[in-house]
């Protein structure tokens, strides 16, 4: 068994032709897709964030709303790039949307991917040490910072002549969402960086790119980095168990729509860039086939079959209805054949 939901950049644009022409399309077709994948029974709504861009900015709005919408369904990120937060704001937003959704949170953080703009955590009144250069140290500290806050113990000296009474004890930030520290996942780009998740006690959080580190098969590679992962873990005393997500870019091809907007379209094989002009990088292939087909080539994917979670890269701006009927043809059309449900 997988749980299967779908990861959404948010994108938009002004296009006569796009399905999703503002930023409050982009918002009001989130909550209806994510009420109309809970109906179909997918298991996920998840959210990619980039600061600078027409597409999903600040998470928390959107997370809650769809919390309150929804009643089944998982709501994360993939991923919030650390080194725009400040931890303590982000545990009290997220201990918010925690409490609304009943505990549905998936929160995926990470170091983030090249942006928009140069360095644009500084814009948010940041700033790194010399010789952090990328912001990855940085990025480590808040995100070790906020795993500290989330488990709930106080650590503010109370006023003594406070506006409203206090509990005893040092204070910590509210409200507090239980169990919200184990549904903290990390990014990780390459197997280095999946250890350093299980170190730190998040789930694995693996998407369509990842370091080139021995030159085979992207889904290979992925699969190695989910064992490293697991292996990890195992020399830690974590009182749960780890999760692993991965995502792909997967249609299944059963109309006219299906056929238009994809048959020869996407990329079938891996591809060979770079990430910050020096980062050898792999990219995961997509996926567009007749659902038989379909079949066999996911049946080969190594990472998909390691991983607990598949989270489904949509074409936001095609809509709604749209992308509904995407997530639902895998969920009966492929899913059933491979095992997955």
């Amino acid at each position: 068994m997988k749980k299967i939901g779908f990861l959404s950049f948010g994108h938009w644009t002004p296009h006569p032709e796009s399905g999703t022409r503002s930023g409050g399309d982009m918002l009001h077709q989130a909550i209806d897709l994510s009420q109309a994948v809970e109906d179909v029974g997918g298991d996920g709504a998840y959210f990619r964030v980039h600061h600078f861009a027409r597409q999903m900015g600040s998470p928390f709005p959107l997370l809650a709303a769809i919390g309150a919408k929804t009643s089944r369904i998982e709501i994360g990120t993939g991923v919030i790039d650390m080194r725009y937060e400040n931890p303590m704001y982000m545990v009290e937003d997220a201990g918010s949307a925690d409490l609304i959704s009943d505990g549905r949170l998936q929160l995926g953080i990470s170091r983030g991917s090249p942006e928009q703009v140069v360095d644009g955590w500084k814009y948010f009144g940041y700033s790194s040490a010399d010789d952090d250069p990328t912001g990855a140290e940085m990025a480590r500290r808040k995100t070790e910072l906020l795993l500290q806050l989330l488990e709930g113990q106080g650590f503010a000296e109370p006023n003594p002549r406070p506006m409203f009474p206090n509990p005893p004890g040092l204070l910590r930030l509210e409200p507090h969402a239980e169990g919200l520290r184990e549904r903290i996942w990390w990014g990780a780009g390459s197997n280095a960086t999946a250890k350093w998740a299980a170190q730190q006690g998040m789930n694995l959080m693996s998407s369509t790119l990842k370091d080139d580190e021995d030159g085979q098969a992207f889904h290979v590679q992925q699969a190695e980095q989910i064992r490293l992962f697991r292996e990890e873990w195992a020399q830690h005393e974590w009182d749960f168990e780890p999760r692993v997500s991965v995502s792909r870019s997967i249609v299944a091809i059963t109309d006219e729509r299906d056929r238009r907007y994809f048959v020869g379209g996407g990329e079938h094989e891996d591809q060979i860039g770079y990430i910050d002009q020096h980062t050898r990088a792999i990219f995961g292939r997509s996926y567009a086939d007749v659902p038989e087909r379909l079949v066999e080539d996911l049946r080969r994917d190594e990472a998909i079959a390691e991983a607990d979670t598949l989270l489904i890269t949509i074409p936001s701006q095609l809509g709604v209805d749209y992308n509904t009927h995407l997530i639902e043809s895998i969920l009966t059309e492929v899913a059933p054949a491979l095992g997955w449900r």
